[in-house]
């Protein structure tokens, strides 16, 4: 277990800026594009900041994802075949992330990212606005297979904005509603970010006091913001998704190509 000594002010920085992840992840994903950086800022080693961001993010993304279960736009049992396949892929994600090339992963990175700032610019994030599940078929159970074990591989190496892949695939694979998409994407971030966190302990990679008490101002915001999302539905999420999956490609193409 890797400890740190903060002064009160990075501290109380570092739980504001979780206040504003654990906002924006519950809408649109994204949250560890200002977690990340302000841990590393703060000082911790890269894994450490891995390990210690999913404990954080853990708390907010299992916040987000009860708000909307209990408004019912969340199904475990019709998206089992997504939660199993997430958790398999993040596992793999997390164990193999020492064995693949970080440098082609971050220039591949950018492209997709540009690809779904793209899609949420110019397509719909949602084709319907009724809150139905699409038909149980061979097809959907392959697409959440697919799908979980990908994103889920992904989250497992801690890739930033998962959660907003989770948004964008979510409204090309499936006929559904925004708020079904959020109810979705916020769970599936926090099986990965669980089953990923799991591995990260066992590893020693955490830095507990530091996780803890940022989790609990992800927490705040994550709830703030799935009740926001609830109440004002599209005329909040497609402008917030939009605005991060911008700023995210930016970054990625900043750091990947030009630094």
């Amino acid at each position: 277990m890797f400890e740190l000594a903060l002064d009160p002010m990075t501290w109380g920085l570092l739980c504001v800026v979780a206040l504003a992840a654990g906002f924006i992840d519950a809408i649109a994903g994204g949250g560890g594009m200002l977690t990340v950086p302000a841990l590393l800022t703060a000082g911790l080693p890269p894994h450490v900041t891995l390990g210690t961001n999913k404990l954080a993010s853990s708390f907010g993304s299992i916040t987000a994802s009860l708000t909307y279960y209990r408004q019912q736009l969340f199904n475990p049992k019709f998206w089992a075949a997504s939660i199993f396949a997430t958790a398999i892929g993040a596992v793999l994600g997390t164990l193999l992330v020492d064995f693949l090339s970080t440098e082609f992963l971050n220039k591949l990175l950018p492209v997709i990212i540009i690809l779904v700032a793209c899609y949420s610019l110019f397509g719909k994030l949602s084709p319907t606005e009724s809150h139905t599940l699409p038909p149980v078929t061979q097809a959907l159970k392959i697409k959440q297979w697919v799908q979980g074990l990908c994103l889920g591989f992904f989250d497992g190496m801690a890739g930033p904005g998962a959660g907003t892949f989770w948004t964008a695939s979510n409204s090309i694979l499936y006929k559904i509603s925004l708020l079904l998409n959020c109810g979705l994407a916020r769970s599936m971030n926090f099986v990965s970010n669980f089953i990923s966190l799991i591995t990260f302990v066992a590893l020693g990679h955490v830095n507990f006091l530091l996780g803890l008490s940022m989790g609990v101002f992800l927490m705040l915001g994550a709830w703030i913001g799935a009740h926001s999302a609830i109440k004002f539905g599209n005329k909040l999420i497609k402008p917030l998704f939009n605005t991060v999956v911008i700023i995210l490609a930016g970054k990625l193409v900043v750091e990947a190509y030009l630094s």
